[in-house]
């Protein structure tokens, strides 16, 4: 059994990727092909931004947007505490501190109760300078954009939405990668919607920040490759890796997006008595990164990862440690509480996950977690 069968998605796709990838081979357009551009015209319309810059990785997105809002040094930038390394790691990497907050029990999502305290406690100091948030959509769901994007406005902050793992969700008719002055998204393999290497991208409403983006992402270019006007980076998504995209979105849309809720809706029905199943909130849908419940106590969570583990069941923990306590944070003030952050360390655990799980390999997964939990 795959945690992610991408095999199995391969094997279904194999006729039209297998084009797609021999097109980029005979053409040798390995860099800056048409095919990454057409897949950011496709993104961007797909989420319902006018700008999609792609990129190397889910990473150097998140970066080149906290070197687009000129985040430096004295800058306080509030990151969730539950989360991958990723959403803080970039703010240091500008000098910057991150600031963590809380996040909510039921979503795994920003609390916004937790931001407020961290943002006033920032202010009253006077040490730091606040400018922006980041918020995460963590294992697909989009966090609640309406009340970030409200204390984002009222506290003069930018807001960007980290979206590695929330491409396909959305909240009403809005979809992720639409919030926020700007968001990014991973298409590292494992993802909704993901590459077979590393992949990124950028999207933005705004015109002179996209050509910033652009400019930044190819050694801070000007009119041509050899014009340098700024200090950049060099983050292309390959033309192979877009090509590969290319195909995905289209099953994506198709078919995949409706496919792993349906597996969820079956996870939650089979565990919902027995165990604390994910919540997915009214008017939001989720991408299904992970399915991921909760287990009493860390205990009980590894005894059952242990047991599926015997049972050739592949599980994982995201995240075993809060960024407040991991070590590379070790002397960065912690402003508020996030005792919520911890206690998920402890007791969460994501169970395999995929459009293409079939109803034997999911009631064999339930059924272990039944045996073990009864």
């Amino acid at each position: 059994m795959q945690f992610r069968d991408l095999k199995k998605q391969y094997q279904v796709l194999k006729e039209e990727m297998d084009v797609a990838i021999s097109e980029v081979l005979e053409n040798c357009n390995f860099i800056s092909g048409n095919q990454v551009k057409e897949l950011e015209e496709r993104l961007a319309k797909y989420v319902g931004r006018k700008h999609c810059i792609t990129c190397g990785n889910g990473t150097d997105a998140l970066t080149m947007m906290m070197m687009a809002w000129n985040i430096k040094e004295g800058d306080a930038v509030f990151v969730p505490d539950f989360t991958f390394f990723a959403s803080a790691e970039v703010v240091s990497f500008e000098g910057a501190t991150p600031v963590f907050y809380d996040v909510d029990p039921d979503s795994f999502n920003a609390d916004v109760t937790s931001l407020k305290d961290a943002i006033q406690k920032v202010k009253d100091e006077g040490k730091l300078i606040p400018r922006a948030i980041i918020a995460v959509d963590l294992f697909g769901q989009p966090a609640d954009y309406e009340k970030l994007e409200a204390i984002a406005k009222e506290n003069n902050l930018l807001l960007l939405e980290d979206a590695a793992q929330g491409f396909g969700g959305r909240i009403g008719d809005r979809e992720a990668c639409s919030f926020g002055d700007a968001s990014t998204t991973s298409f590292f393999p494992a993802k909704p919607l993901g590459c077979y290497g590393d992949g990124g991208a950028i999207f933005t409403d705004d015109d002179e920040t996209a050509k910033l983006l652009e400019s930044i992402r190819v050694h801070g270019k000007g009119q041509f490759k050899y014009d340098n006007v700024r200090i950049g980076w060099n983050s292309r998504l390959d033309t192979l890796q877009a090509a590969i995209l290319g195909v995905k979105l289209t099953a994506f849309e198709k078919n995949e997006l409706k496919a792993v809720n349906e597996v969820a809706k079956k996870y939650t029905e089979a565990l919902s008595d027995i165990v604390k199943t994910p919540c997915v909130k009214n008017g939001f849908y989720s991408s299904w990164a992970q399915y991921t419940i909760q287990l009493k106590n860390q205990e009980e969570r590894d005894g059952l990862q242990a047991y599926l583990k015997e049972n050739g069941v592949p599980s994982m923990v995201y995240y075993p440690k809060p960024m407040h306590l991991q070590t590379a944070f070790a002397d960065t003030k912690k402003y508020v509480d996030c005792s919520v952050s911890e206690e998920l360390c402890k007791k969460v655990l994501a169970l395999p996950m995929h459009p293409y799980m079939n109803a034997e390999d999911l009631e064999k997964v339930c059924n272990c977690v039944k045996d073990f939990l009864n």
